[in-house]
């Protein structure tokens, strides 16, 4: 194994890294600059300019003048000056070197310039690079958490989510991570769901075709099991073609249609003609009725599928009114049925779900509603079931399509 190969897999070893190398350039970058500045001072500390000098007596003669030009030396030896008279004569001036205070005494070698700055740029640098380094392995520490998440959920763990701590990136990502996760642990069990409970309906029609055929087989068969069997037949070919499309939209599958605008009037009409159910609209919403954008043959399954559900509860006529609400074309069907319970207005669009007492011969596979539903939200859209406005008994299915 390479020695490099720990850094090469470990994100945080390298970012680590990385960190102390900018500190090591930073402090020779500094230290370079500082010996520098330091040379120019020397240069000009053992250089400085002439200066006019004049010594006096206590009557305020002049003695002695001329330029004094101190020359270079070790301000630790003592201090030496040249004076240029005007005459052309030179004369030295030396003053012996100040005892230094005891608290000023130097140190050990290695701590004198330049030997003390390099010392405290490498205590300085191991400081940060040993204060760093469980910065960075925190941080990062929540990334390989995320990978192991990731890990887990690839080999099959739906139920695995990631720690959502902070508000940083890895936060972000791993609430991404989170919301996919969930969305497909949804799908999956949607579609474990969908089959099971399609392989359970599947049976019920084929047992009647199977039992219907032998009886016809043994002779026995009565008058109305040719009619039987192919009820039957219809109802499974109802039922595998709900399931299809149940299971294209769940997928989120773009095929199913082209957006068009939909004459929304004129599709309700041709449905309330298919049940015998009244169509009704304010005049003032027709004349401002507008098409709205959809897939026609989504629509028309969600408007058939309401007055499906309608007539086969209902116990009088079935109504269809059209109204125009905000930005919204609102379809409402009502019906005169038993209604359905406050706690079950919601359940029954759950796919395969049937209301309490309801019976296989009365129709249905508990997949309608869920289509309505899952149409409805493919165009932004919504659906639910509320009691009659004018208090009678029945429900009303309100159907929310926005017009633009």
């Amino acid at each position: 194994m390479s020695v490099f190969s720990p850094f090469s897999r470990r994100l945080y070893l390298r970012i680590w890294l990385a960190t102390v190398a900018t500190m090591a350039v930073f402090a020779l970058i500094v230290g370079y600059a500082w010996r520098v500045a330091a040379e120019h001072n020397d240069q000009v500390r053992n250089a400085p300019p002439p200066r006019q000098l004049e010594l006096a007596d206590a009557q305020g003669r002049v003695l002695l003048e001329g330029m004094a030009t101190r020359l270079p030396g070790d301000w630790e030896q003592g201090v030496e000056y040249r004076i240029d008279q005007p005459d052309g004569r030179v004369l030295t001036l030396r003053m012996s070197a100040r005892p230094r205070p005891p608290s000023h005494r130097p140190g050990p070698f290695w701590l004198q310039p330049p030997y003390g700055f390099i010392w405290m740029l490498a205590l300085v640098g191991l400081a940060v690079t040993l204060g760093v380094f469980p910065i960075i392995r925190r941080l990062l520490q929540r990334l390989e958490q995320l990978q192991a998440s990731v890990q887990r959920f690839g080999q099959g763990d739906l139920a695995v989510r990631a720690a959502e701590q902070g508000q940083d990136e890895v936060a972000q990502l791993a609430r991404q991570f989170n919301a996919a996760a969930e969305r497909i642990e949804a799908l999956v069990q949607s579609h474990k769901s969908l089959l099971a409970n399609a392989s359970h309906e599947l049976r019920s029609p084929l047992a009647r075709i199977r039992m219907g055929l032998a009886l016809m087989q043994d002779g026995r068969a009565a008058p109305t099991a040719h009619a039987e069997i192919e009820r039957n037949i219809a109802e499974l070919d109802q039922l595998v073609d709900e399931i299809l499309l149940s299971s294209r939209l769940d997928s989120g599958v773009a095929d199913v249609g082209d957006i068009e605008r939909v004459d929304l009037l004129g599709l309700a009409a041709e449905e309330c003609a298919r049940v015998d159910a009244e169509l009704q609209m304010d005049d003032r919403d027709a004349a401002r009725f507008q098409e709205v954008p959809g897939i026609s043959r989504l629509l028309r399954r969600a408007l058939r599928n309401l007055l499906e559900n309608a007539r086969r509860y209902s116990q009088g006529a079935i109504t269809l009114e059209l109204a125009h609400e905000g930005g919204d074309a609102v379809v409402s069907i009502c019906d005169h049925g038993p209604g359905v319970a406050a706690d079950q207005r919601e359940r029954i669009f759950e796919k395969f779900y049937r209301l309490p007492g309801a019976s296989e011969r009365s129709g249905g596979v508990g997949l309608g509603l869920a289509l309505v539903r899952s149409i409805a939200q493919r165009h932004h859209g919504s659906v639910h079931c509320q009691p009659r406005p004018d208090g009678a008994p029945g429900a009303c299915f309100v159907l929310r399509l926005p017009l633009q």
